[in-house]
């Protein structure tokens, strides 16, 4: 097996821009527009089960596209379609520094989360799975560090800003970034590492030695079995996110403290990201499956119960360990199963899920908390079904062929 000093030396130029389309991608991601809660709640005049409900029914929308749009990597280049979604992600970012109406208010929302955590970061994941096959999970990996960076730093530069500048001006200037960087994201993906970077035959195959469709996957146990475990992590850690003001405010915390926190859960997710990309490399994904959503059980059920921020500082990390693997798995888990060949549409379908789910966990979340049951205690909840979806993920692991 490469060591890993040579596989980043070798690879820099593919990993470090399969790391900036990740990065990127996090302004349309809960973490940073939840930041903003504070002050587009008032605007609006929304309870917080009203601004949910327009977060969730705008993510729904995107959700709804993401299964159409994510095919375009099959049918174009990434160096071509990388560009193409920053455009798009910096005029959502430009109409959210202008938006007046609640009606605009929605529809901002939904292209901040189609082209930002839809679109960017499905065609990162692609390009990795389709430019690396022996050391995919390594590269998936190494790749999310970038939304990872962006977790740790992102949501607490912005806390800071805040004090300082109008939020409108803050989306003003992510705009002005993302047009900014167009031409170094196409400059970095001239020179793509495979021929597989653009929709082929060749790749590995899936279960039965063959390159599954998308309609032959929605068929599949093994699909359905994972259902839940594609919909918890994205539901529960984005209403965790979503809620992060609300939260301080039950456990009497100030905002700024629990934010600080959020580190802890970066250099947690980072550390179990890694280490899955090689054990996923070494051993395959059959064996993690059953064991790598525990974390999450554990983190909300200390989450419900802490009472000091070094107790939400422990369940900060083991929710970070469990959504760092959840990151490499659920890249890493589809192409083995159903090879390469279709990959950009299987894997859009599955972002899909995915981004329903965090349209589930704020709307959600948002109505019990506005039925007097806080966050905090739907905690209890959250352990209760990773316990439940872990136990589906041993039972769908036997499916999953050897690599």
């Amino acid at each position: 097996m490469i060591r890993m000093t040579d596989f980043l030396r070798i690879n820099a130029l593919w990993l470090g821009t399969g790391a900036l389309l990740s990065f990127l991608s996090s302004f349309g991601q809960t973490f940073v527009i939840s930041v903003f809660a504070g002050n587009i709640r008032p605007e609006f005049n929304l309870s917080h089960g009203e601004w949910g409900g327009l977060y969730a029914l705008a993510t729904t929308g995107s959700a709804a596209v993401m299964v159409f749009a994510g095919g375009l990597t099959d049918r174009l280049r990434v160096r071509h379609l990388g560009p193409l979604v920053m455009l798009g992600l910096a005029g959502a970012a430009l109409a959210m520094s202008q938006v007046t109406t609640l009606w605009a208010l929605g529809l901002t929302v939904f292209a901040l989360r189609l082209f930002g955590q839809g679109m960017m970061s499905h065609t990162a994941l692609v390009a990795m799975a389709r430019w690396f096959v022996a050391t995919r999970g390594r590269a998936v990996s190494i790749a999310g560090l970038g939304v990872s960076l962006a977790e740790a730093l992102v949501p607490i530069s912005f806390v800071a800003l805040l004090t300082v500048f109008d939020w409108r001006h803050l989306w003003l200037a992510v705009a002005i970034g993302l047009v900014v960087l167009m031409p170094l994201v196409f400059a970095l993906m001239r020179n793509e590492r495979t021929p597989q970077s653009f929709s082929a035959a060749e790749g590995n195959a899936g279960i039965g030695g063959r390159m599954w469709r998308r309609r032959e996957v929605t068929r599949d146990p093994l699909f359905w079995l994972m259902v839940p475990c594609l919909l918890g992590p994205a539901t529960w850690i984005t209403a965790f996110f979503f809620h992060q003001v609300h939260l301080a405010e039950v456990k009497g915390w100030a905002h700024a403290t629990l934010v600080v926190l959020f580190p802890l859960f970066t250099l947690a997710s980072v550390t179990f990201m890694l280490g899955a990309g090689f054990f996923v490399d070494r051993f395959g994904t059959r064996r993690l499956m059953p064991f790598y959503l525990l974390g999450m059980a554990a983190g909300f059920a200390l989450f419900a119960l802490a009472s000091s921020p070094w107790v939400g500082a422990v369940a900060l990390m083991l929710l970070g360990a469990s959504m760092g693997m959840h990151a490499t798995m659920m890249s890493t888990l589809w192409a083995d199963a159903y090879g390469t060949a279709n990959i950009g549409s299987i894997r859009a379908m599955l972002a899909a899920v995915m981004v329903l789910g965090t349209a589930i966990g704020p709307g959600m979340t948002g109505v019990l908390i506005d039925r007097g049951m806080d966050f905090a205690q739907q905690g209890y909840g959250g352990a209760l079904y990773f316990i439940g979806a872990s136990v589906l993920a041993g039972i769908a692991s036997r499916r999953v062929p050897a690599r």
